[in-house]
């Protein structure tokens, strides 16, 4: 069987996703644009040879519509024979990208391909792509008569579900700015982020380097301040088991960003003489009850497990996206997963969730994480809106 490898994976430095933000000032397609030429130049590669580009954006309305991937390949000066497409599967089309990108290699339809993403919350604000309009329709209506909920709710519901207090919330995010904190000050991130050039808001260029969403004082104790985000009596009346705990403070900041993955068979890369990085293992999608909604990274990572044929315990460290502490924590009581292996340099609530860029920013850190530790197997996950997970395993090569 043809392997699929990563030969290298990069991203930019996030921008909170806010006027004034770091990254607010650049149009999406140059962030995009600025990761795929980054990413070509650094490995010596034609574009000419990449036999297409596979992009996550969830909102994909305004400056992040008609193709955003293929707009942003043309504006990274690839050539015009190179075509793209742009997915959504919610929070995880960057990561479901790659699965393409990788399954398209192994079935030996690409013989090198990037997948990619991009967000702008910035300047495409979460539900701009719904125009307003009611996106369910009557038959979604008649099958939840109740009603499905906003992801802060879900959050609350897992938060009850598997009995976590707002203590255990709050020092679970602060514990993702301290270890993202740190791993900035030992330089892990260097090696995946590309510096992009920006005007600041003194009007100047600068080069933005740091992700701008991590706190490094950030404690447990300052968290307990912040109040509620997702309370209000109609849901209090529905959902009395509802503990009102979920806050900015743990909870994933709103946040710009691109990255990209560079994706051949091995055979190619063996061949232009580039060293891959991993080889993809294994992969599998689920979906879950879309009320509780972010639950669904357990059957995923169920399903991949049983087709790898490895354990939980083999795994040498995993990304589990921090759209909202219960995510990960329910995750790592169904598994029993080592709390030092799950998210060892922060996740989402310090490192932010630019949507459409997770998934392959994810990829990023997990293939620099194993290299720097020595580390084997690296298991990716993320919820995704409507009760869907993609579940990835790489090994280090």
């Amino acid at each position: 069987m043809t392997n699929a490898v990563i030969v290298d994976v990069v991203r930019t430095a996030v921008g909170k996703g806010k006027p004034g933000g770091a990254l607010s000032g650049t149009h999406p397609v140059e962030l995009l644009a600025h990761v795929l030429r980054s990413l070509v130049e650094r490995n010596g590669i034609d574009p000419a040879q990449v036999d297409d580009v596979i992009g996550g954006c969830v909102n994909q309305a305004s400056e992040q519509s008609l193709n955003i991937s293929r707009t942003a390949l043309l504006a990274a000066g690839f050539p015009e024979s190179v075509p793209a497409t742009t997915i959504d599967r919610q929070c995880g089309s960057s990561q479901q990208a790659a699965h393409f990108a990788a399954q398209g290699v192994i079935a030996g339809a690409y013989d090198m391909v990037i997948a990619c993403g991009v967000e702008s919350m910035s300047r495409i604000p979460m539900g701009t792509s719904s125009m307003g309009k009611d996106t369910h329709g009557p038959s979604i209506r008649a099958r939840y008569p109740e009603g499905l909920v906003n992801q802060g709710i879900s959050a609350e519901l897992i938060s009850a579900k598997w009995k976590f207090d707002r203590d255990a919330l709050d020092a679970f995010s602060a514990q993702s700015h301290q270890r993202a904190a740190a791993a900035i000050a030992a330089g892990h991130f260097d090696k995946e982020i590309v510096p992009i050039e920006v005007t600041n808001a003194a009007g100047e260029q600068v080069q933005h380097t740091v992700d701008e969403t991590v706190r490094a004082a950030t404690t447990a104790e300052g968290l307990a301040g912040l109040k509620p985000s997702f309370y209000t009596e109609d849901y209090a009346a529905r959902f009395p088991e509802a503990q009102w705990i979920i806050t900015p403070g743990n909870s994933s900041p709103l946040t710009d960003g691109a990255s990209a993955a560079l994706i051949m068979s091995e055979e190619l890369a063996n061949k232009l003489g580039l060293t891959p990085r991993a080889r993809f293992h294994s992969f599998s999608v689920a979906g879950d009850d879309p009320v509780f909604m972010l639950t669904a990274p357990i059957p995923a990572t169920q399903k991949v497990l049983a087709k790898s044929g490895l354990s939980i315990d083999d795994i040498d460290a995993y990304e589990v996206n921090e759209a909202f502490a219960p995510v990960p924590l329910a995750w790592a009581h169904e598994f029993g997963a080592d709390p030092a292996k799950l998210n060892p340099w922060g996740g989402a609530i310090s490192l932010g969730h630019a949507l459409g860029s997770s998934g392959t920013r994810l990829l990023s850190t997990l293939v620099n994480h194993l290299e720097a530790t020595g580390g084997r197997y690296g298991l990716q996950t993320m919820c995704e809106g409507a009760g869907m997970a993609n579940a990835t395993i790489i090994e280090r090569i």
